[in-house]
């Protein structure tokens, strides 16, 4: 067979084999019936690993073309089958056909919130999202504009899976002031800090296996880590961060795959873990050889009290994988963000991520890049951080102005959300619809839970509204908060307005 192979092409040597013999497949060169040589075979001639045909050949498979046989290796299979009769054409019933692990109920949530921030009656609290009024677009029309000169097509083309490398050194000199040692090498670019999530979950969790993760979290990696399908075992969070003892005695019951944690400014609580027991997560983790997934995007939106060492930062031993965006501070539409990981680590990622988009936006990683070395970056995180301090502060005078007894809240010194406890006795259903009467949105606590939870929460982002909306949004909420309370509807939403999340 005529198959070729360029060693300095980026396209994996699997790949090119399997694409080869496709080529001659298609063009009718290997009728039915040929007999693919063995993969031994085949690896010695064209000078590669029985595992590269190996996987060349499962990609022929997967497409189709060839079909093997113990005992009779591996075949072409015929392409043309003669058309069964058919009567009218059906619906397809893509909810029966999708994957019993599939998105659950609240897998629409990400979905919903950002469909929200189009209506322009509503006051949204709800989603993670930057203000698009402070982003620095003067900056990104001169920086796209020099790009365009400088750089040219490229910057419209392909890049590595693992990321562009002029932009994986400037990632891994950024990190320094982060207390984070690495190398380019050691950097996966990702799109958006969600697909890290999806990349860890596919490349080191089985159908099956146990995931630590905090209560509350991130719902969106709940959600990542629950599609892989994992067992989520929640470990409570207090004013210092994950309880340590907790999570002690739950390692030596499970033996888990993997540690999830956002130590800095945890979403939704915005709690900051303590440096006592960051130190006792990490002598954990390396007990019970556990790696940890740390997810970092607030880290840089400190707005009082100092900063505290990252896991990573911390880390002897190459047991924590970092995970970071750029989406909370500049341009969440970019979706560009990135994870840190050994080299072991990284290879497994990089080939999920291969499997799944190729490679994150070049013209996105190319601006940034150009934003943090002609140093806009860091102009912008000092405006934006005066500006959500502000906010943070207009939030919390609101919720003192408005809420009423039974409503509890802690004031966070960064990130972007308050967590706020309201009366068990409010079901969370009459209060979604309720807030969805006052065009007001905010993100059920329920979400944000391995388990049922115990109390009932809400989290309310500061930095999304403008500054004169806070307060009003703030009061329509907590009025909803009283008329959920005083005259509670049986029955879901009552038929009325459907909720707003």
């Amino acid at each position: 067979m005529d198959v070729h192979i360029d060693r300095e092409s980026t396209v994996p040597i699997y790949l090119q084999i399997s694409g080869g013999i496709k080529e001659l497949i298609l063009a009718g060169k290997l009728p039915e019936g040929f007999r693919l040589p063995p993969e031994r075979r085949l690896a010695r001639s064209l000078g590669v690993n029985r595992s590269t045909v190996l996987a060349a050949y499962r990609e022929l498979k997967a497409d189709a073309l060839v079909d093997a046989h113990v005992g009779r290796g591996t075949a072409v299979l015929p392409r043309h089958f003669a058309p069964e009769p058919m009567g009218p054409t059906q619906p397809i019933p893509w909810r029966q056909l999708a994957r019993e692990d599939g998105p659950k109920a609240q897998d629409p949530l990400v979905r919903d919130l950002l469909q929200l921030t189009e209506r322009p009656d509503i006051i949204s609290l709800s989603v993670g999202l930057p203000a698009a009024e402070l982003l620095p677009l003067d900056a990104v029309r001169r920086a796209m504009s020099a790009l365009l000169e400088e750089v040219g097509a490229p910057l419209l083309l392909h890049c590595p899976t693992e990321g562009t490398t002029s932009f994986r050194e400037t990632i891994a000199g950024m990190l320094v002031t982060r207390g984070i040692r690495c190398t380019a090498g050691e950097v996966l670019i990702t799109s958006g800090s969600q697909q890290g999530l999806d990349l860890a979950a596919r490349a080191f969790v089985e159908p099956g296996d146990a995931v630590v993760v905090e209560e509350p979290s991130f719902f969106g990696a709940l959600q990542a880590f629950r599609r892989a399908p994992a067992r989520l075992l929640g470990v409570p969070v207090d004013g210092e961060g994950m309880r340590t003892d907790v999570l002690e005695s739950l390692l030596a019951r499970h033996r888990p795959k993997l540690i999830y944690s956002l130590p800095t400014f945890q979403n939704p609580s915005g709690t900051v873990m303590s440096l006592e027991r960051r130190r006792h997560l990490l002598d954990l983790a390396y007990r019970f050889q556990v790696p940890i997934v740390e997810d970092d995007p607030y880290g840089e939106l400190r707005y009082d009290g100092p900063a505290l060492p990252s896991l990573a930062a911390l880390d002897e031993h190459g047991y924590v994988m970092y995970l970071s965006s750029f989406s909370k501070v500049l341009f969440p539409g970019m979706r560009v963000g990135f994870m840190v990981a050994p080299r072991p680590a990284l290879r497994q990622l990089a080939l999920a991520k291969q499997a799944m988009d190729l490679h994150s936006t070049t013209a996105g990683q190319h601006l940034i890049e150009r934003l943090i070395r002609d140093g806009h970056y860091s102009r912008h995180l000092k405006t934006v951080r005066a500006e959500y301090r502000r906010r943070r502060d207009l939030m919390d005078e609101a919720l003192h102005a408005h809420a009423p007894d039974g409503v509890s809240w802690s004031k966070p010194d960064g990130g972007f959300y308050f967590w706020c406890r309201f009366p068990n006795a409010i079901p969370q259903a009459q209060l979604l619809a309720r807030a969805a009467e006052s065009r007001v949105s905010y993100l059920p606590g329920d979400a944000c839970f391995a388990d049922e939870p115990s109390d009932n929460y809400l989290r309310l982002n500061f930095t999304y509204p403008l500054p004169d909306a806070i307060g009003e949004g703030v009061e329509r909420l907590m009025n909803a908060v009283r008329a959920a309370a005083s005259r509670p509807r049986r029955g879901g939403n009552g038929g009325g307005t459907p909720p707003i999340v």
